[in-house]
């Protein structure tokens, strides 16, 4: 009886991480700060969806070059024939 009461306790707090870590990724799923909290968790438990955010990452700080001086301007972004 003695180790009941904080085996008790060990299992709620682990619950209570996990299922607070799970309702925060979901909750920050659209938005930037979801990866910084579960990017480490990802990483261990599904390397395909890490290696993924890392791509939108890279493609999200790429800038456009400046145009040079006499480059012809781009109006829309339509292809060219």
């Amino acid at each position: 009886m003695d180790y009941l009461v904080p085996a008790i306790i060990v299992v709620v707090v682990f619950g209570g991480i996990m299922g607070g870590l799970a309702w925060l990724t979901t909750r920050d799923r659209g938005r930037r700060a979801g990866g910084s909290v579960a990017g480490p968790f990802e990483e261990i438990w599904h390397p395909a969806a890490h290696r993924a955010r890392i791509e939108v990452q890279v493609q999200d700080e790429r800038t456009m070059d400046a145009p040079s001086p006499g480059d012809p301007l781009i109006l829309s972004d339509e292809p060219r024939p």
